[in-house]
């Protein structure tokens, strides 16, 4: 069975084509600068050296996703798009509404349109890709995964933010958490590697990239997650700010007269690794310049380090305890640094690390603590892509 996952943003398509018989990736690729005069599309075909590229108008979406059908077809990943028998969607933000992956339905895309106010970003080109994907392939079944629904276990004194009440009930405000598909996927691979009982685990899950979230799993299920209402809350990030006095955007407003877009795309652009160091927000740009003898980049690099550590103490106390520590995404599984430096300072929590065994570990799954460390701490790659074609096969099925 073939299931074809789609994360579509505002100007770009990101799909992989999964042989779900063994799990294997039959072709990957990306569809990007959608809208503009001139558009590319790259397919990576598995098993093979070939790397098709091509550069042209994609003025929309649909023309977009049709040219990579023609691309597959024409390289002879597929026969036609019928073999095609499922779509996973990635989606954002579904609100309280769903707790897991689900069948699309009018009523699924109603929702996301009632979301979207808070996910502007993610939610309308989403919900793009879902109508593109109805319009193109008629009658084929199509599924939901969302960012939030892992975290909808979270408790409420978890979740709910200390302002005046009103505001959960009139507008939904609260913590929803993010990156719920990549959470899941090492929270349960970490529970495998265990050996225990699922409802005996307390883990913690450290998804580093550009954007960055930490997630408490206590007993297989989200206890607490840095990202909030939206993905502008938690740790630092490559542009983004993570948690700062609220009192500083009504300080920076007034200086720029009263322009709250200015302090809020400040925050969510120009900040993070990328406003501190005035470098990059890329981890290996920012860590080059600090080598090179450059100060706020190496500011930029501890403050990110020195907060992740401070996360990964709060969820060991709030969870009354901790099993197992998982760096995950591309910081996580390719920085040592990051990992061997967050976790300095917490060997009272038993924490013993492998650090000539941790410089060594890039992108591959591997234990990076000691066999005599009472915490383990493992890098396990992310696979978002996979849980969202498995939430699609499993709901294909029971339709």
């Amino acid at each position: 069975m073939k299931v074809l996952v789609i994360n579509c943003g505002s100007s770009s398509i990101k799909y992989q084509l999964f042989e779900m018989s063994n799990e294997s990736v039959i072709a990957k690729g990306l569809a990007e600068k959608i809208g503009l005069s001139e558009g590319c599309i790259d397919l990576k075909i598995t098993g093979t050296e070939k790397k098709i590229e091509v550069t042209l108008p994609l003025p929309n979406h649909s023309v977009a996703l049709n040219k990579v059908m023609e691309l597959m077809t024409d390289n002879g990943v597929i026969k036609d798009k019928s073999e095609i028998k499922a779509i996973g969607h990635r989606l954002v933000h579904a609100g309280e509404y769903y707790n897991g992956s689900v069948p699309i339905t009018d009523d699924v895309i109603a929702r996301l349109v009632e979301c979207s106010d808070l996910a502007p970003l993610h939610n309308p080109p989403n919900i793009l890709g879902v109508k593109t994907c109805l319009e193109l392939f008629p009658g084929t079944f199509m599924s939901g995964t969302f960012d939030t629904a892992y975290h909808q276990t979270m408790p409420d004194y978890s979740y709910m933010y200390p302002i005046s009440y009103e505001y959960y009930d009139k507008y939904k405000v609260r913590r929803y958490g993010f990156h719920g598909s990549s959470h899941y996927f090492v929270a349960e691979r970490a529970i495998e590697l265990l050996g225990k009982k699922r409802e005996d685990t307390k883990i913690i899950t450290c998804h580093l990239g550009n954007g960055c979230s930490i997630a408490a799993v206590k007993g297989g299920k989200s206890l607490d997650t840095s990202m909030g209402l939206t993905p502008l809350e938690g740790i630092v990030m490559g542009t983004r700010s993570g948690d700062v006095d609220p009192g500083i955007i009504f300080y920076l407003a007034e200086k720029h007269n009263g322009d709250l877009k200015a302090v809020n795309n400040m925050l969510n652009k120009n900040s993070g690794l990328k406003g501190v160091s005035g470098v990059s927000n890329d981890m290996r740009d920012v860590r080059a310049a600090r080598d090179a003898g450059n100060k706020k980049a190496e500011l930029a690099l501890n403050i990110f380090k020195y907060r992740l550590k401070k996360y990964i103490g709060s969820y060991a106390a709030a969870m009354g305890g901790v099993d197992a520590i998982v760096f995950t995404g591309g910081i996580g599984e390719n920085v040592w640094e990051v990992r061997e430096d967050s976790l300095k300072g917490l060997e009272f929590m038993g924490i013993e690390m492998n650090t000539e065994l941790d410089k060594t570990v890039f992108s591959k799954e591997a234990v990076i603590s000691t066999p005599a460390s009472k915490v383990k701490v493992f890098v396990i790659p992310t696979n978002e892509e996979l849980v969202i074609a498995r939430d699609a096969k499993r709901l294909y099925e029971k339709k």
